[in-house]
């Protein structure tokens, strides 16, 4: 199987290598079957899209929905490197993921609005499948109604033109969406566990993705949640697109 592709954000070495080993985990891969390239600490490489099955982006602290003035040198860097990949990503229709900060790039690279109307606190919520998600051959693999780990202070507002919604939320309208037939985007994270999402609000417990009073509930909440269904989302990413 040709690898599938990482690419990452997270500056902080335990929240970036949690995610990578998350990744691993959901996708039933392996570390020579997932790629890793973080381009916070580096300029993108040059990216061959036939090396790969696809293409997954993780979450980030970074927001693509925030003002261009606002973002740090190295967030415009990176939002740079990726546009003319995205173009060719969706010109190609290649496989491609992308959970929390990879919805926001795909939500704004195709012209829909990413800002800050639903957000949602670190922990569990709930996701329902549209009626094209259900006939999707990724998720339609999923119960209709599932628990998810999300936390985020932007989420796609108006999807991109074009663009199919294939999973809602009670407090976060599009929690999935998309693009032709094999480019997906996800609010939800489908790498994290309870324990992963428990290691990353200690890392961003300081970053505004819940009340700083509101800890112990948080953490009530995750320790209480049973989230099954976003790994198989991950597990069939691979197996469609894991190709020789």
């Amino acid at each position: 199987m040709k690898p599938f592709l990482l690419l990452a954000t997270r500056p902080e070495d335990e929240a970036a290598d949690d995610e990578y080993e998350g990744f691993l985990s959901a996708g039933g891969l392996t570390p020579d079957e997932l790629h890793r390239v973080r381009l916070e600490a580096d300029l993108l490489p040059p990216i061959r899209l036939d090396d790969y099955s696809g293409v997954i982006v993780g979450g980030s602290p970074f927001n693509a929905g925030d003002p261009e003035a606002t973002k740090s040198a190295v967030q415009v860097r990176v939002e740079a490197e990726l546009q003319p990949l995205l173009d060719l990503v969706v010109a190609r229709d290649f496989p491609f993921l992308g959970a929390c900060y990879g919805i926001g790039l795909l939500t704004a690279h195709g012209g829909g609005v990413v800002d800050g109307t639903w957000p949602e606190d670190a922990g569990p919520t709930r996701v329902s499948l549209t009626g094209d998600g259900a006939a999707d051959p990724l998720f339609g693999i999923l119960d209709p109604d599932f628990e998810a780990f999300v936390g985020h202070k932007e989420a796609c507002t108006v999807l991109p033109p074009g663009a199919v919604l294939l999973a809602t939320g009670e407090n976060c309208p599009v929690q999935a969406f998309r693009v032709g037939r094999n480019v997906y985007a996800t609010q939800f994270h489908p790498e994290l566990t309870n324990a992963s999402i428990l290691t990353r609000i200690r890392i961003y417990r300081d970053n505004g993705y819940f009340k700083p009073d509101a800890l112990t509930e948080v953490i009530a909440n995750i320790t209480a949640a049973t989230v099954t269904q976003p790994a198989n989302l991950m597990r069939a990413f691979v197996r469609r697109f894991g190709t020789e």
